[in-house]
């Protein structure tokens, strides 16, 4: 059986492949302005709601790492815990939410690149640059895990910490001029509902939280590391978001006039940079915007390899794609066949504008793995109570995990939205009738023996 380098990554490496892919300064480079129109000046409020829902999702993921240490993520789980059937389906929806963000951050690293040079005169369109950079992932993630994974972690944390910087100086600036205020934590005459719709946005802010579980058969003491990275990375990012909004909001302007100033902004960042900061500061946080969408989109190629990589070795997806990197142990086919998804899936919207490209497939995206997270909480409270391991106190938590997700998933899809986005959640439901079928067409060649341990993988000799 292939297998991927064991003990090779730290809790380091770990976190930064969960952060890369919940990308937290492309969230804060674009999500504040269009929170701002529904949520006016409580996208903070709303971010601090979210926090907490995401953490409660995420304690389902992060006691299933306590125990189970795959490469294959919310699959195996859920394959544990509910079976082959219902593991499948919550993995095939990860995986097609791995590819969408793949795609979606790639044309948002192409867009802002493309932003970056224009700056310095040069004019090139988002595509051309996005393909070269998807082109290089190819490079970066066949190479040692720990290589890719170190470099995601740079670039995110390069482009944090200058927001970071630029959050402490508006806040600086406006509490020494004119005072600070509590008003982005309070409702502000918005409706409930309105808050509500908005957390939509907030929550998606945090999708991939759960992708250091990939890492499980890489890792040093997984059972150990991932759960701490998982919770690290929901955490950290939840903080993030809390300074970051809550600067964005004061910096614009507690008033009707700061209010149209946000939510007509496409570069909140920058354009708070040339206000607070320098002009040059504006064009830093252009390429802190592009080396985040840059690393995101490498954090789910290589998230989306390993779980190609993973149901293959199960009989679930043709053989090639267990193949590994005779030097570096890494699932090298996967990649390169993810890379090759992710450049025509750009290609095919080449007549929109990058950061749209990004907004399509980052929702698409964040539609399926929405699933993926109900099945997994789902198992969850199976796998758990059967194992004896939670009482009636523990199931509460994955209870209201469920249905904030449900919640979520039905605010993202009703009211129905405007063309395109009204064809997404069919375009996920298709996604999961073709792995259906496909599945039952790898299933044919193979028998599989299911034991009470473990499931055995036997090649069928016809």
């Amino acid at each position: 059986m292939e297998k991927l380098k064991k003990d090779n990554l730290s809790i380091i490496e770990t976190v930064a492949l969960s952060v890369a892919i919940i990308a937290p300064t492309a969230s804060m480079s674009l999500n504040i302005s269009l929170m701002a129109k529904t949520a006016e000046f409580s996208s903070p409020l709303v971010f601090l709601i979210s926090t907490i829902i995401v953490g409660i999702v995420a304690y389902s993921v992060i006691k299933f790492n306590q125990y189970i240490s795959t490469a294959g993520s919310l699959y195996t789980f859920t394959k544990e815990a509910l079976g082959r059937r219902m593991g499948f389906i919550s993995g095939w929806s990860l995986l097609f939410a791995y590819m969408a963000l793949a795609a979606g951050c790639s044309a948002g690293a192409g867009a802002f690149t493309s932003k970056l040079l224009a700056v310095f005169g040069v004019q090139i369109d988002w595509l051309p640059l996005s393909i070269v950079l998807s082109i290089g992932m190819i490079f970066l993630g066949i190479t040692d895990a720990k290589i890719s994974t170190r470099i995601m972690l740079v670039m995110e944390g390069m482009s944090i910490l200058l927001i970071l910087v630029l959050s402490i100086v508006i806040i600086f600036k406006v509490g020494v001029t004119k005072g600070l205020s509590i008003t982005p934590f309070k409702l502000n005459g918005v409706k409930p509902s309105a808050i509500a719709g908005t957390s939509v946005l907030a929550f998606l802010s945090f999708i991939g939280f759960e992708s250091a579980s990939s890492l499980g058969e890489e890792t040093k003491n997984p059972r150990k590391y991932i759960p701490i990275a998982i919770g690290s990375a929901v955490f950290l990012t939840g903080v993030f978001y809390l300074l970051s909004s809550y600067a964005q909001v004061i910096g614009f302007g507690l008033d009707a006039k700061g209010l149209k100033a946000i939510t007509s902004s496409t570069l909140p960042l920058s354009d708070l940079a040339r206000k607070y900061a320098f002009k040059s500061f504006g064009t830093l946080l252009i390429l802190s915007g592009s080396l985040s969408f840059f690393s995101c989109a490498l954090g789910a190629v290589c998230a989306a390899a390993r779980m190609l990589f993973s149901m293959s070795r199960d009989g679930l997806m043709h053989k090639s794609m267990k193949k590994v990197h005779n030097k570096y142990n890494t699932p090298y086919f996967a990649l390169i066949f993810i890379i090759v998804v992710n450049v025509i899936a750009q290609a095919a919207l080449f007549n929109k504008d990058g950061i749209d490209v990004f907004g399509y497939y980052a929702t698409i995206g964040s539609l399926a793995i929405l699933v993926s997270y109900i099945f997994t909480s789902a198992g969850a409270i199976v796998y758990f109570t059967k194992n004896k391991v939670w009482n009636k106190l523990n199931l509460l938590i994955p209870v209201f995990g469920i249905i904030s997700l449900i919640y979520v998933l039905w605010s993202s899809i009703y009211p129905v939205p405007e063309f395109p986005q009204n064809l997404f959640p069919y375009i996920v439901l298709g996604w999961i009738g073709l792995g259906v079928i496909l599945s039952k067409m790898f299933a044919k060649k193979n028998l599989y023996v299911q034991t009470n341990k473990e499931d055995i993988f036997i090649e069928n000799a016809n």
